[in-house]
């Protein structure tokens, strides 16, 4: 049995397919068909069910596979434990959302810029959901997400943090002179709102659905910054992480508003699939994540 035999394995089980493999590590098909083929034999066992263009792990596989996952991380477990002083080189593949995509990352970028500047950096802005599924099929090395706290046996979680989600104003507009506002009268403001797929946007939507209230957002755009800078220019109302509009309200640029009966929180989470090797260049977007609070 080869190392390079669990890799094209393993690679084969992720994309459920021979000739994506190939193409993913290099090889011709014929020579990942072979090595499944030596591993088989050298295993006494079918690790793959083919039929037609399909390709499924057999049980067999599907065990072997936790088993490959393991020799693996202790191979490299080995390797780095004797080059612990080299320099972090390897690439690293962020998912996360736009919201934490603008207010949290440019400090971490920064520090991997000007201390790792060999770490190729990859960032992917999509929905949680489709993030999480993005890690369950090994496209993402970490996901860096805003939701309700979620747990599942597949994924290591490595930090969660609660953040309130508030609505916001302008300190200069009609909404910021009300010391407490009603929903109803809340809904009487224009609205400059994220897109429905944002899970804080869902939580509001939700709330004034059970009350039986519509709201029709005069603009929806996934870019906060660009929310923010609309909200300065007039009467609108947004409702936004926390963390999101801190600099502005600190500035006394915005202002949050108090609104009776209404208050919902979401958490910060980092999470990583259990069968992913966490490389040196991961534990240190990690460690600066905890920081950067």
């Amino acid at each position: 049995m080869e190392i390079r035999q669990l890799v094209t394995f393993i690679k084969v089980a992720q994309l459920q397919s021979f000739s994506k493999a190939a193409e993913n590590l290099g090889y011709s098909q014929s020579a990942v068909t072979v090595q499944i083929r030596l591993l088989e034999e050298d295993l006494n066992t079918k690790l793959f069910d083919r039929i037609g263009k399909h390709i499924t792990l057999t049980a067999q596989g599907q065990e072997f596979l936790t088993y490959a996952y393991s020799i693996l991380n202790e191979i490299n477990k080995a390797k780095l434990s004797l080059n612990d002083d080299t320099e972090l080189n390897k690439p690293l593949h962020i998912g996360t959302i736009e919201s934490l995509c603008f207010s949290k990352l440019p400090p971490i970028l920064s520090y991997f810029r000007e201390n790792y500047p060999k770490v190729a950096i990859r960032i992917t802005t999509a929905s949680p959901e489709e993030l999480i599924e993005m890690m369950e099929h090994n496209q993402l090395d970490l996901i860096y997400i805003l939701d309700e706290p979620k747990y599942n046996n597949n994924w290591n979680k490595v930090m969660e943090v609660r953040e309130n989600i508030v609505f916001v104003a302008s300190s200069t507009s009609e909404p910021a002179d009300i010391h407490r506002l009603t929903l109803g009268k809340l809904l009487e403001y224009p609205f400059f709102l994220t897109e429905k797929n944002a899970n804080y946007r869902h939580a509001l939507d939700h709330y004034l659905a059970s009350r039986k209230m519509i709201m029709s957002p005069f603009l929806e755009i996934s870019n906060t910054e660009f929310i923010i800078k609309m909200l300065s220019e007039s009467n609108g109302i947004s409702f936004l992480p926390y963390f999101t509009v801190r600099k502005s309200v600190e500035e006394g640029k915005l202002t949050l508003l108090e609104v009776d009966s209404f208050h919902v929180s979401m958490y910060r989470q980092i999470f990583y699939h259990k069968d992913k090797w966490m490389t040196r260049e991961m534990a240190e977007f990690i460690r600066l994540a905890e920081e950067i609070r």
